[in-house]
């Protein structure tokens, strides 16, 4: 696998544009369009949030069935969810407009959203924009560039990843996009990420590689503990590769699907990097668990603990926290036998040996702790298993940031 410089647009037949249709305020780009120059397989995942926008039942209307898709509209700023019926046809206008623009039917259009909860789209300045679009398609790279950060909200970073694979003896490329900053803690946030492959691969088998890959990825990043109306996740397969195409779990489809988890595990822990007044990407291993489930438990428990966020953000080795959060994450251990470390590029300390502190430095453990990506290590000792889980610390600036989010 070669990690490459690129995002949507660097598989073969991958376009994308960006523009500001008037969503957002101050003349920021708030739309953004990717289109393949060839129908697509398409795969998803989607919010397990009762509560689920528009734009999320319009997609899985046509993942879910046996259309291919060839474009998608994303739109910053307003996330038309709560939006009822007007919420619906809304979505079916922008669908419909890509459709006039692009020569492509309106099922072959996905829509995303993502903003504020509540308000209707400004249906007219969407058509506008993606008719503003269209002309403007490109497969450069800085025009995957322009489009990752069109979908931007409280975001301060846009988010881009690549890989190239080989598979039969072709190169097959792998591209993303994704948005994410606060209201993450996907159970599949404003959560949006979108994957583009010029691999040939069988419907079903993408889905199984997309489903498969988001539990270890987005579904182990937390920022506040709130799962948003609005998290999609989709991947786009337009074939151009000229690969066998992939009908089965074979070792072209091991290839695959490491590659995906790669793409979606960079724009994970993206996401959780660039959480709302983060200053540090905070990272949880458990080993030695009995079993996946159980790890998976304790991991996140602990990246979702406030007073564990916290701490790191205090560059304080406050493991009692941990320890505390692991305790009520409703899996069973002995907290006799745990063994935990902090490590960072500063270096690597052990804090509690078999449960109890052991004599370590509080100076040293700051000093680790003050890096910009922090990870806690806990071994529980029952077993082979292990979870990694992202998130970040907590700071003031997150409470500022969502005080106002409105205004």
């Amino acid at each position: 696998m070669k990690i490459i410089e690129g995002g949507v647009t660097a598989a073969e037949g991958f376009q994308a544009a960006a523009v500001a249709a008037g969503v957002k305020k101050a003349n920021r780009k708030d739309m953004a369009l990717v289109y393949s120059t060839v129908p697509c397989q398409a795969a998803g995942t989607f919010t397990t949030n009762v509560v689920k926008a528009a734009p999320v039942k319009w997609d899985q209307q046509i993942v879910y069935s046996q259309e291919k898709v060839q474009a998608i509209v994303c739109n910053s700023g307003v996330a038309n969810a709560c939006t009822g019926q007007e919420g619906m046809e809304n979505c079916q206008k922008t669908a419909q407009a890509a459709a006039k623009a692009l020569n492509i039917g309106e099922n072959q259009v996905l829509v995303a959203s993502t903003g504020v909860i509540g308000q209707q789209l400004p249906i007219e300045k969407i058509c506008a924009g993606v008719e503003q679009m269209a002309p403007l398609l490109s497969e450069k790279k800085e025009a995957g560039t322009m489009a990752a950060q069109a979908i931007m909200t409280t975001d301060t970073v846009s988010k881009e990843t690549a890989v190239q694979i080989q598979l039969g003896g072709k190169t097959v490329t792998l591209g993303g996009m994704c948005k994410g900053s606060g209201m993450i803690h996907p159970n599949m946030c404003t959560m949006l990420s979108f994957i583009t492959t010029d691999a040939a691969i069988s419907k079903e088998m993408l889905q199984k590689a997309m489903s498969s890959t988001v539990a270890d990825t987005y579904n182990m990043i937390s920022v506040d503990g709130d799962t948003s109306t609005n998290d999609t996740a989709l991947v786009l397969a337009s074939g151009l590769a000229g690969n066998p195409e992939i009908t089965q779990e074979n070792e072209d489809y091991h290839t695959f699907l490491e590659a995906l988890r790669q793409v979606n595990e960079t724009l994970a822990k993206k996401m959780a990097a660039d959480g709302e007044g983060a200053t540090a990407l905070f990272e949880v291993k458990i080993l030695g668990a009995k079993d996946k489930a159980q790890a998976v438990t304790l991991a996140k428990s602990v990246i979702t603990s406030s007073l564990t966020k916290a701490a790191i953000f205090g560059h304080d080795a406050n493991w009692g926290r941990i320890l505390c959060a692991m305790g009520y994450s409703g899996a069973q251990f002995d907290p006799e036998q745990v063994d935990l470390f902090f490590e960072s590029a500063a270096g690597k300390l052990q804090i509690i040996e078999n449960g109890v502190a052991v004599d370590y430095s509080e100076e040293e453990a700051t000093r680790i702790l003050s890096e910009k990506e922090v990870t806690a290590i806990a071994d529980i000792k029952q077993g082979e298993a292990s979870a990694t889980a992202w998130g970040c610390d907590l700071t003031y600036d997150y409470v500022k940031i969502n005080a106002d989010y409105r205004s």
